[in-house]
C-alpha cells in the first residue's frame, strides 16, 4: 500500500496512528507536506514521503520547523491544501507562522504529536501543549484545535481539520500525543463518497469579478482567490483594510480587522466544537477528559458504575479550542465532583472550572507526566474523593 498511486480504499485496515493521519490528509486533498524530523512525529513525514509523490504531491524536508510551517503559507495561497507535523519543541517554533496564518486567514493544518517539556523534555507521551495551542501565538486571534484518541480519530480528525481550515480560512491544530501516533489498531474507511470534503470558497464561486474583489471582505469568512487567477491580493500580516491595504491605519480599522477574524471562530463555537457524552442522566459525579486519556478514563467510569455503584458520567472533549463552554453547560445541570485526568499538571482543568464552577461542588485534577493513566489510577482517585 505504501507505494500505491491510489488513495486509501474503503474497508478495514490495520495502521499506525501516524499513518492514518497522513492517509486522512491525502484523502482530504493535501498535496503539500513540509516538515522537519522530530520524535515522535517523524513517522507522519515518512509516510507522506512514501505516498504523496505517487499521488502527484510534494513532500519537502526543510531546514527547521519555522521554515516547514512557512512553506504552508505559500502552498496554500498557490491553491494547495498543505500540512506539517511536529512535536512539542518544534510546535513552539511554529507559533509565529500560526499567528501569521491567523491574520492572513491562510488555511493550513498543523499536527502536534505532543511529548513532555519544558525544553527537550523526554521522548514519551504528553498533553502539555494544550494551553500553548490556544495562547502560544501572539495577538487576539482564535484557534481551532482537535484532540484525537484513536487511530480512527487520527484519520477522521485530520480530514475534519482540513475541512474546518478550508471552511473558516484559518489554521487548524490536531493535538495528538505519542500514545495515539504510535499505536496500531483497526481503521475502518467508509465509502469514499460518504466522506465529506470541504474546499475553500473562491471569489468566482460567488460571482465576484477581479475588479470588485476584496481579499478580506465579502463577509465574515472572505472568499479566497488563488495566486495567478487574475485577482489582486495584498497578502500581508499587518493590520489591513478589506482590500488588503495597510495605509491609513487607525484604531477602528485595527479593531474591525482583528475582531472579525476572532469572531468568525468564537461566534460559531456551536458549529465547530464537538464533545462526546455518556451516562450523564442522573450522574452525581463526572469525568471530563480528552485525547488518549479518554480511553482509560472511560474504563474507570465503567468500573466505577458497574462494580462500585458510583453514579458517574463521562464527557470527552473532541474539540479543545474554541472551548465548548455552552455545550458543557447544557450537558451538566449540576454534579458534586468533576474529575479531570490529564497528562499534565492540570491545564484544561482551568477552563472546565470556569465553565462549570456553578454546576459542581469541586473540580479535581488527576495529573500524570510522561505516561498514560491506567484505569485503576483514575478509579482510585475517584473512590478516594467520594468516600
Amino acid at each position: 500500500m505504501l507505494k500505491s498511486k491510489k488513495l486509501i480504499q474503503p474497508g478495514t485496515h490495520y495502521l499506525q496512528g501516524a499513518e492514518a493521519c497522513a492517509e486522512g490528509a491525502m484523502l482530504a486533498g493535501c498535496r503539500v507536506y513540509a516538515g522537519y524530523p522530530i520524535t515522535p512525529a517523524t513517522e507522519i513525514m515518512e509516510h507522506f514521503a512514501n505516498r504523496l509523490p505517487a499521488l502527484g504531491g510534494r513532500t519537502i524536508q526543510m531546514e527547521d520547523e519555522i521554515a516547514s510551517a512557512s512553506v504552508l503559507l505559500g502552498a496554500s495561497w498557490a491553491g494547495a491544501k498543505a500540512m506539517t507535523a511536529t512535536s512539542s519543541p518544534g510546535f513552539s517554533l511554529m507559533q509565529e507562522v500560526i499567528s501569521f496564518s491567523i491574520m492572513t486567514e491562510t488555511p493550513m493544518v498543523v499536527v502536534d504529536v505532543q511529548r513532555p517539556g519544558p525544553g527537550q523534555g523526554y521522548i514519551t507521551t504528553s498533553q502539555e501543549d494544550v494551553m500553548q495551542a490556544r495562547w502560544g501565538h501572539h495577538g487576539e486571534g482564535s484557534i481551532i484545535a482537535l484532540a484525537p484518541a484513536s487511530v480512527q480519530d487520527m484519520f477522521d480528525f485530520t480530514i475534519r481539520a482540513f475541512n474546518l481550515s478550508e471552511r473558516w480560512r484559518t489554521p487548524v491544530l490536531v493535538m495528538a500525543e505519542e500514545t495515539v501516533a504510535h499505536m496500531r489498531e483497526r481503521l475502518v474507511i467508509p465509502p469514499l463518497e460518504a466522506i465529506e470534503i470541504v474546499d475553500r470558497r473562491q471569489p468566482q464561486d460567488a460571482g465576484i469579478l477581479p475588479r470588485d474583489y476584496l481579499p478580506y471582505g465579502h463577509g465574515q469568512v472572505p472568499p479566497m482567490a488563488i495566486w495567478g487567477q487574475g485577482y489582486d491580493i495584498n497578502h500581508v500580516s499587518l493590520v489591513h483594510h478589506e482590500d488588503g491595504r495597510v495605509s491609513g491605519y487607525n484604531a477602528q480599522t485595527h479593531f474591525n480587522n482583528v475582531d472579525r477574524i476572532r469572531r468568525k471562530i468564537e461566534d460559531n463555537v456551536a458549529a465547530i466544537a464537538d464533545v462526546e457524552a455518556r451516562y450523564i442522566e442522573g450522574c452525581r459525579h463526572l469525568v471530563i477528559c480528552y485525547g488518549s486519556v479518554s480511553r482509560t478514563a472511560v474504563e474507570a467510569v465503567l468500573e466505577a458504575r458497574r462494580i462500585h455503584g458510583v453514579a458517574i458520567g463521562f464527557i470527552r472533549l473532541r474539540t479543545l479550542w474554541p472551548f465548548p463552554e455552552a455545550k458543557l453547560r447544557d450537558l451538566v445541570p449540576g454534579v458534586e465532583t468533576i474529575f479531570v485526568p490529564e497528562m499534565n499538571l492540570g491545564m484544561m482543568k482551568h477552563p472546565i472550572t470556569e465553565a462549570l464552577r456553578d454546576r459542581c461542588r469541586k473540580v479535581v485534577a488527576i495529573p500524570s507526566l510522561g505516561c498514560l493513566h491506567t484505569p485503576d489510577q483514575i478509579l482510585a482517585r475517584i473512590r478516594e474523593e467520594i468516600q
